[in-house]
């Protein structure tokens, strides 16, 4: 099996994601939809040589101890990140090409708002939205612009390192999670130790990482991470249900309500015409919002986006109803992408 060959088609039609599963159709995600390929069920035994030829015998051995890795591997000039893992008792690869160059902002529809927050010396970004929305995308950009404007210390902390950064005024170490590091957290509690002006965190997964990060953002750092989360309002929601007792649970709210910056959740839509634009929600942390966090009324916060429109917010609906009217999307797109939060008359 020429395993080179799947990844050299995913580059030439521009897939995001490539699927390779024992049992399975080969197939490519082209803006947004899954394609399958015209070749024969991927079989098992053939899929696990092809994969020992390209790691390591020691990752081979940790994969499968753990059943599970994320690593990157160049193929044709192009990075690629690559998940094993199996299924049914056979193994299945899925890998994300992950382009050369950073995007710059206008390719990415950054507007005023997000280019000013990479202004910030402190504070917590978040970035979230489902797979595949282009959340490391975003940051990778936000980090950029950092990168040729400040000059500053950067640490990124990921899992595995996806875009690689070229020193522009800043310095970039970067860190990846197995080879490098063991863990997010204890990356960021010696990060700390490292003169950081700015840690980007790749996820924050646990309780362990969304504490490390909040102290982080604290003690006069700017961090840049992501969760899987769809508004801004689950995500505040997720980060502080992860702790345990109630008392934790206050003790977040209030670091949230004194040091997050900004959340921004955005989803990929298809575009007219080929291709997928980006949809973002902007939630920026005003007093309105920070007591509504520090008091845990979370179900207030999609009324005070609504009406923060001064302050740079947007709702994930206006957002959306704003691709609409600039004919970059269709009324079919707008009307299933819709939240059941707003109304679909708030599009016009």
């Amino acid at each position: 099996m020429d395993i080179s060959s799947y990844f050299k088609q995913a580059i030439e039609q521009n897939a995001s994601d490539l699927h390779l599963a024992a049992g399975s159709i080969p197939a490519l995600r082209i803006s947004g939809e899954l394609i399958k390929l015209n070749h024969g069920v991927v079989e098992n035994e053939d899929l696990k040589q092809a994969i020992i030829s390209l790691i390591s015998q020691r990752t081979m051995e940790k994969f499968e101890h753990k059943r599970e890795l994320d690593f990157s591997q160049e193929f044709f000039g192009c990075r690629f990140r690559v998940n094993l893992h199996y299924q049914e008792g056979k193994i299945g690869l899925t890998a994300r090409l992950v382009p050369k160059i950073v995007p710059e902002p206008a390719e990415l529809g950054f507007d005023e708002v997000i280019y000013k927050l990479t202004h910030l010396k402190d504070g917590l970004i978040l970035v979230t939205g489902p797979s595949g929305s282009g959340k490391s995308t975003t940051l990778a950009c936000m980090i950029n612009i950092i990168n040729k404007e400040r000059r500053a210390n950067i640490v990124t902390i990921e899992d595995p390192i996806e875009y690689l950064f070229q020193e522009d005024q800043s310095i970039i170490e970067q860190r990846e999670l197995g080879h490098d590091t063991m863990s997010f957290a204890s990356a960021l509690k010696y990060a700390l130790r490292q003169d950081p002006n700015i840690i980007m965190l790749g996820e924050m997964r646990d309780q362990e990482t969304i504490a490390s990060a909040l102290t982080a953002a604290e003690t006069g750092h700017l961090v840049i991470s992501t969760l899987h989360t769809s508004s801004a309002a689950e995500t505040i929601s997720r980060i502080v249900d992860v702790f345990p007792s109630r008392q934790q649970q206050q003790q977040t709210l209030n670091q949230l309500a004194l040091t997050l910056r900004a959340v921004i959740a955005q989803q990929l839509l298809p575009k007219l015409g080929g291709g997928r634009v980006v949809a973002r929600e902007i939630m920026i942390n005003n007093s309105a919002v920070a007591n509504l966090i520090r008091h845990n009324q979370i179900g207030q916060l999609y009324s005070v986006i609504q009406t923060g429109q001064k302050d740079g917010m947007i709702t994930m609906n206006k957002a959306i109803g704003k691709l609409l009217k600039d004919g970059l999307i269709s009324q079919d797109v707008a009307r299933n992408s819709q939240r059941d939060l707003e109304t679909q008359a708030s599009y016009y």
